[in-house]
């Protein structure tokens, strides 16, 4: 047995890390965090200084338990998850574990921290261990109970007030804010007119364009013109004065330096992957994890290709620095190696200068060296953090931009002038291997490249044409990914391990779509974001959130105490929830408006967000009549919604006539979209189909492909519950509850009974609602449960019918004394989101 046990949190990385340390040492995986909060109101108590209350993730309890062995027969364990704060708390949790279990007693506990996975590094790292940060692990703690309070506590506000199963997150609700006002920008912008002037000009060493910049004595301004009619009178007057040319009055030339991009932080390769490579951040975060912890080189083994992916650092190593020197020299020459080392001082106000930036750990494997082990989107990130590391330690690049002038003569109301730029790059330095992406393009980008031909004051040059062209200004554009992570880092919201779960969490609960790869929020988000911003501004107040990291980072720096911290925030936000719990109405927190009436029923017509969505009501509660209800249409929203189009959707449903059996046809929108309804047939429309412009023949068509698909569905039906279908993904076998998948040398139309029911318990259990498998324990439980209930069952059946009553009545008062309880308990799975 090994004398040394060093953890980690992946397999990947413990297989690399193995070859380094030989045979005195075992390295085994803890697969990310091994206890989380209790998942249910309580595990924070704030009565007793925050007490936090862990259980074993079910699913790592086979992993601790190896740990726990292997614990028991090392002489030393060393802790080496990952070097940020989540990793030092990972690291503290399973040391906590261990000493529960008495396995810590008589043995040294050693932190060891690395950002790269080179033989090097984690010799040095095990050579030189410390002690674990208990402020880190604080840090870590706090941040964790604020996100379970926040979500146990606002969750259930959101639940009553906007719509059942919703929940808030402490980070997630700035970030929604920010999306939500972006939304409201554009809507509420209204376009400008307004025109610009270029002369088209003749010329044996290439045509150009130059742009007018005095206009009647002065200079040219954007909203100067802002009619057809005033530009066409401009462009009359520019004309006529030019004569057919323009004489050069000024021709200038300035050269300019441009220095290249730091290294890589978390959020800027965030950044830069989706601008160049159309990543998500989330995406870009499990590709980054999988060069950092191992990748395959052949003869070599697994090799970490670059250093830890979650920082906020721009330092380099020195002996990385050496490296890049010699490389850069090596393949771009002497001339590309700058006098000094280029030295970057880090943006972030946490920025923890004893890590390093995101780099290769060696430039001298090249993307074109490794890219035959690497799968695509392995080869397009290494590539990027390779070009931008060796770029960051090159000279700058030297641009040469030339203005040239042209005055016109006296025009009517006054004097007048064009000018052309062009920029061309005199050395190239680091942009000979990489440029950084921007998110939008200036008029300063669009003259880099365009040269112009030699031009010397007095030369006259033709003018083909004066161009007038209508411009209508544009509202913000909405947050990409790129722009989202580069704003949440400008306000100090979130940290670098947190900006790509921030974008997951809100669009996993649908608060937001991507649309054209811009967020745009739901009605739902919108909902949510306007309600939290309106009755609990305070916490989602950009200065605020970013003040509370602040103060995370000082507890983490052990400059504050996190249990103060945590009283600070708690007693004002318990306060303002309870408040908000009996003073808001349902209605406004739910954005429903009030459109106006309908003209045949004199009634009011609004807009609301209901248990599926929104929907258009015509009519109230409270009136005699049953209100009439219609979905919107897709694309349309609560937030944006007219009278007119409202009422169109109570066209619906629509009568198309009769199926050939006489049975009746019509076309309607339900909670799963528009449908066609055949008698008792219910079957969806197609993408490309219109509920309010289908005909008959179509809807008829979409009903015998519903009924074709019914009559197929069913392979075999044993009559017990057991059948063999036809499924979305293939044929399967199910009972009800499991699905099992049939073997490829099987006939599904031969199977018998008891190879059916053979493949069902083997099959894993069916997943519930939520996309969440049942457990093992519960399975067992109910099993358990099931097996002590069948002998009672039949003295039970008798006793049923006798006491059914007085039961009945007891459950209804049970229940009702609990709703209040239960109400708050629900949003467990919801809340409390892991930064």
């Amino acid at each position: 047995m090994a004398k040394n046990l060093l953890i980690v949190e992946s397999p990947a990385k413990a297989k690399t890390i193995n070859k380094y340390l030989g045979k005195d040492f075992q390295v085994l995986a803890s697969y990310g965090h091994v206890r989380d909060l209790k998942p249910k109101e309580g595990a924070v108590d704030p009565e007793h200084d925050f007490a936090m209350a862990y259980e074993i993730i079910e699913r790592n309890e086979k992993h601790v338990d190896a740990i726990a062995r292997a614990a028991k027969q090392a002489d030393d364990i060393y802790l080496a998850t990952d070097l940020d704060r989540e990793g030092e708390a990972i690291s503290w949790h399973i040391s906590e574990i261990l000493r529960e279990r008495g396995l810590t007693e008589g043995k040294q506990l050693h932190r060891v921290v690395f950002s790269e996975i080179t033989q090097k590094a984690i010799q040095a790292a095990v050579a030189q261990p410390r002690e674990l940060s208990l402020d880190m692990v604080d840090a870590q703690q706090a941040r964790r109970a604020l996100d379970y309070l926040v979500g146990f506590n606002l969750s259930p506000v959101l639940w009553r007030k906007v719509q059942r199963g919703l929940s808030a997150g402490r980070v997630q609700s700035p970030a929604l804010r920010m999306i939500v006002e972006r939304e409201e920008e554009i809507e509420a912008f209204v376009p400008r007119e307004y025109w610009s002037i270029d002369a088209d000009l003749q010329h044996t060493g290439g045509d150009f364009k130059a742009r007018l910049t005095r206009l009647y004595g002065k200079r040219f301004e954007q909203f100067d013109l802002t009619t057809e009619a005033d530009a066409m009178t401009a462009r009359s007057r520019l004309a006529a004065a030019a004569g057919g040319q323009l004489s050069v009055t000024e021709v200038g030339s300035k050269e300019r330096k441009r220095r290249p991009a730091p290294p890589f932080t978390t959020s800027t390769l965030q950044q830069e992957a989706a601008r160049k490579l159309g990543f998500s951040t989330s995406r870009t975060m499990r590709v980054a994890q999988g060069l950092y912890e191992g990748v395959g080189l052949g003869s070599e083994g697994s090799v970490g290709l670059i250093t830890y992916m979650r920082t906020d650092a721009t330092a380099l190593a020195d002996d990385a620095v050496v490296e890049l020197r010699q490389l850069i020299a090596r393949d771009f020459g002497r001339e590309a190696v700058p006098d000094a080392v280029q030295v970057y001082k880090a943006k972030s106000k946490n920025a923890q200068e004893a890590h390093e930036a995101i780099r290769p750990t060696s430039a001298m494997r090249t993307p074109r060296s490794v890219a035959a082990f690497l799968n695509d989107d392995q080869r397009k990130l290494y590539e990027l953090i390779w070009k931008r590391t060796v770029a960051c330690q090159m000279i700058h690049a030297t641009l040469n931009t030339v203005s040239v002038d042209f005055a016109l003569p006296q025009t009517e109301g006054g004097d007048a002038a064009f000018r052309a730029t062009g920029t061309t790059v005199v050395t190239a330095g680091f942009l000979a291997v990489y440029e950084e992406g921007r998110d939008q393009r200036s008029a300063e980008d669009d003259d880099e490249g365009r040269r112009l031909p030699r031009l010397e004051v007095g030369d006259r040059i033709p003018l083909r044409d004066i161009l007038a062209d209508q411009h209508f200004t544009e509202p913000p554009p909405r947050y990409s990914e790129a722009s989202l992570v580069k704003a949440l880092e400008e306000y100090g919201i979130g940290r670098p391990s947190t900006y790509a779960s921030i974008i997951q969490v809100l669009l996993n609960r649908e608060y937001v779509l991507l649309d054209s790869r811009r967020f745009k929020p739901t009605d739902v988000g919108r909902a949510v974001g306007k309600f939290l911003t309106q009755h609990f501004t305070r916490y989602v107040d950009y200065d605020f959130t970013a003040h509370l990291e602040d103060e995370l980072d000082a507890v983490s720096r052990g400059e504050e105490a996190w249990v103060p911290l945590m009283q600070r925030f708690w007693q004002p936000f318990k306060q303002q929830v309870d408040e908000k719990t009996e003073s808001v109405d349902r209605s406004e927190a739910s954005g429903a408006r009030e459109l106006g009436t309908d003209p045949k029923t004199g009634k009011p017509v609004s807009v609301r967000l209901g248990r599926f969505g929104p929907y258009a009501a015509i009519g109230t509660k409270d009136d005699e009549e049953k209100p009439q209800f219609a979905s919107l249409r897709p694309g349309q929203s609560m937030h944006t919604l007219t009278l007119e189009e409202a009422l169109e959707l109570f066209k619906l449903p629509r009568k198309l006539g009769q199926a050939e059996n006489g049975e009746e046809v019509s076309v309607g929108v339900g909670r799963f979209g528009p449908f066609v309804k055949q008698g008792a047939v219910y079957a969806s429309l197609k993408a490309e189909d219109d509920p309010y412009t289908i005909e008959l023949p179509r809807a008829l068509q979409i009903v015998e492909e519903k009924l074709l698909a019914i009559a197929n569905r069913t392979i075999k039906d044993f009559g017990n519950g057991v059948q063999v279908l036809n499924g979305r993904y293939g044929p399967y076998i199910t009972d009800g509850d499991k699905n099992a998948k049939i073997p490829k040398d099987q006939e599904p139309s031969e199977l018998t009974l008891e190879q059916c029911q053979e493949l069902l318990a083997a099959a894993p259990v069916k997943k519930g609602r939520g996309g969440r498998a049942t457990t093992k324990k519960a399975v067992a439980k109910k099993a358990a449960v099931k097996k002590a209930a069948a002998p009672k069952a039949a003295a039970k059946k008798a006793a049923v019918k006798k006491t059914a009553t007085k039961k009945t009545a007891t459950k209804k008062a049970a229940v009702k004394k609990a709703a209040t309880k239960t109400s708050r308990s629900k949003p467990a799975a919801l809340a409390g989101e892991q930064d």
